[in-house]
């Protein structure tokens, strides 16, 4: 049997915190910038993501920065947490890079770093990745998702030209988390604020309720994992969307650490879609 290749390990970079603001009560924004940033290069996708690097207190490591090395010679407490971010936008003259991150006070690793950052302070970040961009020839576009999708459905529906056809349902905490997104007048933005109600249920209602417009549909459906997978069942077996028209996983699950998550995403994804391809 060939040998599989090895992974590529995601290229680092080291950038520096420029400006923050405070888009609504529960995102924050961080612009990075700086030298380490020159070489940091995106493609066509909308839903580029990097991983920020975390290292534990009182923790260093040599330089240059390699995860690889880093997990073959430091014993696993040593090593870093890393948490996946959006990239909302990337100016390729300013060489400015900027993040987006749900804060709630100070639950989780990068939301409160995020709300205590301030200029010149500095943060390892591996990448980019991506794989999504809205199909110019799709006859509409269907966006989905709670506040861990928002950066990737707003940069989306900046993308769309003009006269594009497009639903966009976006959960959020309260109607004070609702924000500003430069979409052309022909996309529809549904906020779905939850007030109490459990994560992803307004958005499976909402999908559900939609009159579908005539004509193919390209879908991005992403968020909390138990909500998607809902979302999937829905779009795949109901709607007959096929596979390929459909960017849809799971960004986290409700009780899951983001590495308990991420170590069993894949195997997760691949059960559900079997179930559903079985239904």
């Amino acid at each position: 049997m060939a040998q599989q290749p090895s992974r590529k390990t995601p290229k680092a970079h080291e950038a520096r915190v420029i400006r923050t603001e405070r888009l609504t009560p529960h995102m924050v924004r961080v612009v990075l910038g700086g030298e380490g940033l020159a070489s940091f290069e995106i493609g066509e996708y909308t839903d580029h993501y990097v991983k920020l690097v975390f290292p534990p207190a009182g923790v260093s490591y040599p330089e240059p920065f390699d995860m690889a090395r880093i997990r073959e010679e430091l014993p696993p407490e040593q090593w870093p947490a890393n948490r996946t971010y959006t990239v909302r936008a990337w100016d390729a003259v300013q060489r400015e890079l900027t993040i987006d991150f749900v804060v709630h006070g100070d639950e989780g690793l990068a939301g409160p770093w995020a709300a205590r950052a301030r200029a010149g302070d500095t943060v390892r970040l591996l990448g980019p990745g991506g794989g999504y961009a809205p199909d110019p020839e799709a006859a509409w576009h269907l966006l989905v998702g709670d506040e861990s999708a928002l950066p990737a459905i707003a940069a989306s529906l900046e993308r769309l030209p003009d006269g594009a056809v497009a639903h966009a349902f976006i959960e959020v905490d309260e109607a004070d988390d609702e924000q500003k997104i430069a979409a052309p007048d022909s996309a529809v933005i549904h906020w779905l604020p939850r007030r109490g109600r459990p994560v992803g249920e307004a958005l499976v209602a909402a999908v559900r309720d939609l009159d579908f417009p005539e004509g193919e549909v390209h879908a991005f459906v992403h968020g909390e994992a138990g909500a998607v997978k809902e979302l999937r069942r829905h779009l795949r077996l109901e709607r007959g969307i096929p596979r390929e028209r459909l960017s849809i996983s799971g960004y986290w699950r409700l009780g899951k650490t983001d590495e308990a998550w991420r170590a069993v995403k894949r195997e997760w994804n691949e059960q559900v879609e079997r179930e559903q391809e079985a239904a």
